[in-house]
């Protein structure tokens, strides 16, 4: 056997720019991974976390560390206890499993014991933007059926209001990005129900969640910058109905699996969530979401440019990559 890495950043242009409560971007910047072995390549891409100091070459650089380890035949098994979950780890994870797959015919979801293969609808996401502008935009994803809006601690229930007159029918997952107290979500549960929300999302600071044991509202609260790893659980049980699952934050698919297994057993509701990116980013999150009851995989689509013969979305319906890209 003889395998070779290539390491390289990348940076995909989006369609507008993505505005959440913590700050606004106009680009993905990305690691790609290339594992090169008897003839085939297995590919991985990852924005990495950008809130816990990832970066493209924050990346690079601890993937250069493990050189000799991956060229050597270290596996997915392995890299667990080599790499510490984040966005590195999601990129050689998933570089892989791409090559497993070419290696033995099999596709990865085949392989990770996905037996029937069942459509992915995603939520597409309207970031923040003027009242006019959201319910404008909704308007255009009023036959989708889920649109995720984020909105900051400012008029939140007038930004969902806004969506809710351009998409009636939709369901709606509203994530606040951190940026509300507990106050916050007392005050505006009753206008989101009201509304028809579906889903809030992490509505309250990660280290300041205690109140949420205190919430009886009606629209389930679910876990994003709370949860990375297996080691968060625990101390989220009776805080979150739902957990998001980030293979970037959870380090590949290989423990995104094993996490929604341990979330499941807890006696959580799970979604599948990703960071910005490519198809390559977000096409492992395809497997978990066999697993899952929400899905919000659109970072492909909310870009300009995406690989060649990636991800195709319609009306939120996500098809597989071709098998040439990924998997």
């Amino acid at each position: 056997m003889v395998r070779t890495l290539h390491l390289r950043p990348h940076a995909w242009k989006l369609k507008e720019p993505f505005a959440i409560a913590r700050g606004v971007r106009t680009e993905a910047r990305v690691v790609v991974v290339e594992l090169h072995q008897d003839g085939e390549v297995g590919r991985g891409e990852s924005s990495g976390v950008a809130y816990h100091g990832e970066t493209p070459e924050s990346m690079i650089a601890q993937i250069e560390k493990l050189r000799s380890h991956l060229e050597n035949g270290a596996d997915r098994e392995s890299l667990l206890h080599l790499l510490p979950a984040g966005g590195a780890r999601h990129a050689v994870d998933a570089a892989l499993w791409d090559l497993e797959a070419r290696l033995s015919g099999v596709p990865v979801w085949k392989r990770a014991g996905v037996e029937n293969w069942r459509p992915v609808e995603s939520a597409v996401t309207v970031g923040i933007r003027t009242l006019p502008e959201y319910e404008a935009t909704a308007r255009l994803y009023a036959d989708h059926p889920w649109i995720k809006v984020k909105v900051g601690a400012d008029a939140p229930l007038d930004a969902v209001a806004a969506v809710r007159r351009g998409a009636p029918t939709t369901r709606l997952i509203v994530d606040a990005n951190q940026s509300w107290s507990v106050e916050d979500l007392f005050r505006f549960a009753p206008g989101l129900q009201e509304l028809r929300v579906d889903l809030l999302e992490q509505p309250v600071a990660a280290g300041r969640d205690q109140g949420l044991s205190d919430y009886t509202g009606s629209v389930p609260i679910c876990a994003d910058e709370a949860l990375s790893t297996l080691d968060d659980l625990p101390r989220l049980i009776g805080r979150y109905q739902f957990v998001n699952i980030k293979l970037d934050k959870a380090g590949g698919l290989t423990a995104g699996l094993a996490l929604a297994q341990a979330a499941s057993a807890a006696g959580f509701r799970l979604m599948v969530g990703c960071m910005l990116g490519g198809t390559i980013s977000v096409a492992p999150g395809l497997v978990l979401a066999q697993q899952c009851e929400i899905c919000d995989l659109d970072g492909p689509w909310l870009q300009a440019e995406d690989w060649p013969r990636g991800i195709v979305y319609r009306k939120g319906r996500m098809s597989l990559p071709a098998p040439v890209i990924w998997g």
